[in-house]
């Protein structure tokens, strides 16, 4: 789906498939494949297997693979699972590697196993 320059869209967006933003989105955006024009302005989270970032985010960037170009303009922290920056991108944000970015939570550690609780005393 192509999103053209001169639309702007207010909510949030879910797709199994492919986006393609020309224009300015706020709200948040999940989707299979990414794809952030240079005249685009998003204001949200983006999740997606594949991002592709040409234009300006101001929000958190998830994808298993996150690609800044050098027109990328991003304000917000990216979590992924492989990046490429190119020169001349601006991102202003921390970065995180995780194996699994596109599910909150995806290197928190596992909870320790549990002892068994003692049998209760029997009373008499």
């Amino acid at each position: 789906s192509l999103l053209s320059a001169d639309l702007h869209v207010t909510g949030n967006m879910k797709t199994t498939g492919d986006i393609q933003v020309e224009g300015t989105v706020e709200g948040d955006i999940r989707a299979h494949l990414l794809t952030i024009g240079e005249s685009a302005t998003i204001k949200g989270e983006v999740i997606a297997d594949d991002v592709v970032i040409n234009g300006r985010i101001v929000g958190r960037v998830r994808g298993l693979k996150v690609r800044l170009t050098s027109t990328a303009r991003v304000e917000g922290d990216i979590i992924h699972k492989t990046i490429a920056i190119e020169s001349g991108a601006h991102f202003e944000g921390s970065v995180q590697r995780q194996d699994d970015p596109l599910n909150a939570g995806g290197n928190k550690p596992k909870p320790a196993a549990q002892p068994a609780p003692a049998p209760a005393a029997k009373a008499e």
